[in-house]
């Protein structure tokens, strides 16, 4: 069984390093993650140099066994991979995205997913539509990556946002299920409780977009919600997952990167990954960013491997996930 089609990969440098190639080669690759910023140099030196190398990176990628999807966070503003002073298409922040013009939403839009598609890209993890409960939230409203307070404008730029990237065929992934615009901590420095901030019109809202997004995908946030899961964030919530998966049947479940410090402090990256199979999950997200484990990738999926031989781990849920993976893969077949 491929198993190396449930991950998505990120890696340092800005050509295909040999442990990738390798595990291309022994498990097949779902997909890789690409990032401008590197946490271990602290400087903007990692994939990204320019269009053109953006380009001849994807182009290798694309040569690797299994045909890997390329992802990026490409949202606006902060949150963007592909910045203007690179020579990339300029692409504002979600909040003042809101406040534009229609004709200037769609002229902005479809240039950068033109864009994505010409370099090479399949999957932008956008658009975030959690709504802006909480201005002063450090990973969403106080840095401009909400729509709005408002729910429908964010409904409205989400569908504006499949409409153009159909047309321009880039997979679009909705994030943060289910929905972390009210809460008051970084997922990247530990667990968020959201079971007083969630609103059921937001989870709902993930349910009724998610089939409308051309590639049909939904990031799982390490969010808490007591009500559904008192011990586990959702990423390695069978409860949680279950719900999500009893309305969106189809949908593709990709985790939030498993290298956050939440997760590490709880489990390693490791056994984090094997629980988040477990409960549900289709794919998940190493960016080797925020740490490097570049060498331990096989090894992970050594563990996982082990798992779904003596039966820990279910073979027929796995065919599944890998079935999703394939589906979206055949999107952006030529």
């Amino acid at each position: 069984m491929p198993i190396g089609e449930l991950f998505i990969l990120g890696f340092f440098g800005k050509t295909v390093p040999v442990w990738l190639k390798e595990f291309a080669v022994r498990y097949g690759l779902g997909g890789v993650i690409l990032f401008d910023y590197s946490c271990r140099t602290q400087q903007y030196d990692n994939n990204i140099e320019s269009p053109e190398q953006v380009q001849r990176l994807c182009a290798e990628i694309a040569a690797l066994p299994s045909s890997p999807m390329v992802f990026i966070d490409q949202e606006g503003g902060l949150v963007r991979r592909l910045k203007e002073s690179r020579g990339f298409a300029p692409l504002p922040s979600a909040k003042e995205f809101n406040l534009l013009a229609p004709d200037r939403k769609r002229e902005i839009l479809t240039a950068s997913f033109a864009e994505m598609r010409q370099l090479g890209i399949h999957y932008d993890f956008a658009p975030v539509i959690d709504v802006d409960y909480n201005p002063d939230n450090p990973n969403i409203g106080r840095i401009k990556r909400s729509f709005s307070a408002d729910i429908a404008d964010v409904e409205a730029n989400a569908l504006l946002a499949s409409e153009v990237a159909r047309k321009q065929r880039i997979g679009l992934c909705l994030k943060h299920f289910p929905g972390i615009g009210g809460a008051a901590v970084d997922s990247h420095q530990e667990f968020m409780d959201i079971s007083d901030a969630l609103r059921q019109e937001q989870e709902e809202l993930f349910y009724s977009l998610a089939p409308k997004m051309f590639g049909d995908a939904v990031l799982v946030s390490h969010a808490i919600v007591r009500q559904w899961d008192k011990d586990r964030p959702m990423t390695l919530s069978a409860a949680g997952l279950g719900r999500l998966r009893k309305r969106l049947a189809d949908t593709l479940l990709i985790t939030d990167d498993m290298q956050m410090q939440g997760l590490q402090k709880a489990l390693g990256t490791r056994e984090a990954s094997l629980q988040s199979l477990k409960a549900g999950m289709d794919m998940l997200c190493i960016g080797n960013n925020l740490f490097d484990q570049e060498e331990e990738m096989a090894g992970i999926a050594e563990y996982i491997g082990g798992h779904l031989r003596d039966g820990t781990l279910s073979g027929s849920e796995i065919e599944k996930s890998i079935a999703r993976v394939g589906k979206r893969k055949a999107l952006f077949e030529v």
